[in-house]
């Protein structure tokens, strides 16, 4: 009982002092100085109540304009708002301030912290990741614009995490297109290309022996599901993608998987082939019937017997 007693007084008190700061607050907003405005902002901003202190940096900016608190003033509301992970506000606010105070003392952070706000602000891998391009370019902007700065170390690691995001949407997608393959053959085409991709835009990817493996599977099904004037140069392909993946990963687990399909690809082939001699021979064989059977050809002149 009296410890309930005890925890109901300081939840009054708390109260109180919170109703006295509010209270406080309002008449420095309706009725403070600019100068009283800004002192309490700093000092809210020394206190990381950055809630506060951004609402009076906003108000203040506007009539700072020109004076020697400008600078620090935007400079700080800026930072209020990253604090508050209002990622894509932060960013505008940091990008307008190293385009407005080129020179100043803090621009360069300011050029890192617009960046850091678009990575911080980029999406789970699985969603759109334009963002995630638009954070990649203005981190190695930075780089390339302060190549000695202290934040290269950190921006490097964030740019290699958003290749890592990039890797592996185009890994899923990659996949999504083999996966759907069956249902349209089209996607077998599209799975391949993926791959392609893949491989030429991350060729250190953990994931390229997977997916080295999907291609084959993807062009050989592609061509078993092929009109058959196509099926042959598909097979082809087939067995060129199976050397490829033999020749980089010659202990994987795959390997036996992708002798099967080289061995089908070879049968194939030869019975395509076998099928075109034969339709050939056929062919020839129809010729020389017509120019046997043609009634518009002359007839064989014999000579008359002197007898």
């Amino acid at each position: 009982m009296q410890n309930r007693l005890v925890v109901n007084i300081l939840l009054g008190l708390s109260f109180s002092v919170l109703v006295s700061a509010c209270s406080s607050f309002n008449k420095l907003q309706k009725s403070g100085t600019d100068a009283e405005k800004y002192k309490a902002a700093t000092e809210y901003y020394q206190k990381k109540d950055w809630y506060h202190a951004g609402l009076l940096f906003e108000e203040l900016i506007p009539v700072l304009k020109g004076s020697t608190e400008s600078e620090m003033a935007q400079f700080y509301y800026a930072y209020t708002q990253y604090n508050q992970q209002q990622y894509l506000l932060s960013a505008t606010l940091f990008k307008k301030f190293y385009e407005t105070f080129a020179r100043s003392d803090y621009a360069q952070e300011a050029m890192y912290l617009y960046a850091k706000s678009l990575y911080k602000d980029t999406p789970q891998y699985n969603l759109d990741q334009s963002n995630t391009l638009t954070a990649t370019s203005a981190l190695q902007d930075f780089l390339n614009a302060y190549p000695d700065s202290q934040y290269k170390p950190e921006a490097t690691e964030y740019i290699m995490d958003l290749r890592k995001k990039l890797e592996r949407k185009a890994y899923e997608k990659a996949k999504l297109y083999f996966k759907t393959s069956g249902f349209n053959i089209a996607s077998y085409k599209s799975a391949v290309i993926a791959i392609n991709n893949f491989q030429k835009e991350f060729p250190d990817s953990e994931y390229n022996e997977e997916l080295a493996f999907l291609k084959v599977d993807a062009e050989f099904s592609l061509a078993q599901n092929s009109l058959e004037t196509k099926q042959k140069e598909r097979y082809q392909e087939a067995m060129g993608y199976h050397q490829e993946f033999i020749d980089k990963y010659p202990q994987s687990s795959y390997v036996k998987q992708t002798e099967k399909m080289y061995e089908t690809s070879q049968k194939e082939i030869e019975r395509l082939n076998k099928l075109e001699q034969e339709r050939e021979q056929e062919k020839q064989r129809e010729q020389e019937k017509r120019k046997s059977t043609d009634p518009s050809r002359p007839a064989k002149v014999t000579t008359a017997s002197n007898d």
